[in-house]
């Protein structure tokens, strides 16, 4: 059955929307958090496992030092106090995921707290509490087989991969998010949008979202306005691209309206997304801390972060996100307005990487967010996504400066490049797509637009020098766009006007 849904407009009329977000990022170590297995993503499954992360009898953990390090490394970036003594927990569930029975977190005591995320959404400053930020280990990955939907519901058998089992586990819990109003859903996305930046200049994960290393939880709940207390909220798992971390509010929202609406309660529970609708469903109750029955990890000892160690990570901290922002609008000499197209687009390090490269920001600025932009809508996919790299692009608008081609033909090398004939210097090439000079063939082409059309002609040299434009597309057409618009115009003014 299909959900009863309610006009998104109509719920902020009645519902002030609050919104939080559990986001879970496996950190990029060469080996797992408790153990030597590799975490190299695609192996066989089931290859790279040992006693330890299967939680064989007899076998101990150890601690990943880079792992601490990148949590604390994190914690520090989004402000948070660093806790001087912290330690793990046995978080107890019963999941064929989880081979241990039991999964290795931190509970009470994590080892960052306190922090926030200050996030600019249509020139307004939103800030964004963050609760804990604490190191766990992976479940392994189900596989449920036949069935439509590709869950447990409707198979025919599961199989399970404990290869990403023990892997670190970065979770970054914020406080709820009341106040956002109907930018609810574009406040969960730019939220995650710009944790994911923070992470990528950190360099502790890869953080790519369709290969699991980012994913998030999204809580949302409604309550009537003017409210005291916040509603009851229900959770999204496993969010795994920015657009569906907005698409998921905004369904959610309309769906506990319409619950609200028709005099029934929302349950607490946890409920999946479905990428080819936008639409979540009922997963199971939601736990509370107390079914875990968390206690402390009897094998592992506490984390005592010293810290002259932590200053030294904090004053090794990258530049981040928001002060890189800053400093480039001002050497690309842009307005707040020009810079929010650049990052709402997704376009700030292909940006940055291509003037690296050798383009202008203008160049830079106009092939992302123009014609690459334009091809990325149209294929449904990200800019990053497109086969086409900085380098590239760099190149293209440098045979653009030199008068190699003009833009149309520039377009046209773009074609070659993105389907993967080589960079745009050899495309122009093997295409044949270089401008066409003050050449034989031009002036033939020339007097060949003249001689076709009179009356245009007798109007230039009449003195209705604006008419050239048809004689300047003539020639343009004749030469399939290959010769130089200013060079033909100023061919016919030689030959028309000055005559």
């Amino acid at each position: 059955m299909s959900d009863t849904l309610v006009d998104f407009d109509e719920v902020l009329t009645r519902y002030e929307p609050v919104i939080g977000l559990e986001t879970h990022v496996e950190l990029g170590t060469e080996s797992k958090m408790f153990c030597g297995c590799s975490t190299t993503f695609g192996a066989e499954p089931n290859t790279q496992t040992c006693p330890v992360c299967l939680g064989l009898p007899g076998s101990l953990p150890v601690v990943n030092a880079e792992a601490i390090e990148s949590t604390i490394r994190i914690g520090l970036a989004l402000g948070c106090r660093i806790a001087s003594w912290s330690r793990f927990a046995r978080k107890n569930y019963f999941y064929p995921d989880i081979p241990k029975g039991f999964q290795t977190s931190q509970y009470d005591e994590p080892l960052c707290t306190a922090g926030h995320l200050d996030i600019e959404l249509d020139g307004e400053t939103y800030r964004v509490e963050i609760e804990r930020v604490h190191i766990e280990e992976d479940t392994g990955k189900n596989l449920h087989v036949g069935g439509s939907t590709g869950r447990i519901h409707g198979a025919d058998h599961s199989l399970v991969d404990y290869n990403r089992a023990g892997i670190p586990l970065v979770e970054i819990v914020t406080r709820p998010i009341p106040g956002a109003g109907a930018k609810a859903p574009e406040l969960a996305r730019a939220y995650v949008t710009e944790l994911r930046e923070i992470l990528l200049a950190l360099g502790v994960s890869e953080v790519r979202m369709e290969q699991g290393n980012l994913r998030s939880d999204v809580n949302t709940s409604l309550a009537p306005i003017g409210s005291l207390d916040w509603g009851t909220r229900t959770e999204t798992k496993n969010v795994n691209s920015l657009r569906s971390v907005e698409r998921s509010v905004r369904f959610e929202m309309r769906r506990q309206a319409a619950v609200l609406d028709a005099g029934e309660r929302v349950v607490q529970e946890t409920r999946h997304f479905h990428e080819d609708t936008g639409s979540t469903s009922s997963g199971r109750s939601k736990e509370e801390a107390t079914d875990y029955r968390y206690f402390p990890e009897p094998d592992l000892v506490p984390i005592a972060p010293d810290e002259e160690w932590i200053e030294g990570l904090r004053a090794a901290l990258p530049e981040l996100p928001a002060a890189r922002r800053a400093r480039l609008k001002q050497e690309w000499g842009l307005s707040d307005t020009e810079m929010a197209w650049i990052v709402n687009a997704g376009a700030l390090g292909l940006v940055s990487d291509t003037v690296a490269a050798g383009a202008t920001p203008a160049d830079a600025r106009k092939w992302w967010l123009g014609e690459l932009a334009r091809r990325a809508n149209d294929s449904g996919v990200e800019l990053t996504e497109l086969p086409v790299t900085p380098q590239q692009v760099a190149e293209l608008a440098g045979l653009v400066t030199a008068g190699t081609v003009n833009d149309q033909l520039a377009r046209q090398a773009l074609d070659g490049v993105l389907a993967g004939e080589g960079g745009p210097a050899a495309v122009v090439e093997s295409r044949g797509l270089a401008v066409m000079g003050d050449s034989d063939e031009l002036v033939a082409a020339v007097e060949a637009a003249i001689e076709g059309n009179p009356d245009v002609a007798d109007k230039v040299r009449g003195g209705k020098v604006q008419a050239i434009g048809a004689l300047v597309g003539a020639v343009m057409k004749t030469t399939r766009g290959k010769a130089d618009a200013a060079t033909v115009k100023r061919m016919l003014e030689e030959r028309l006007v000055s005559s």
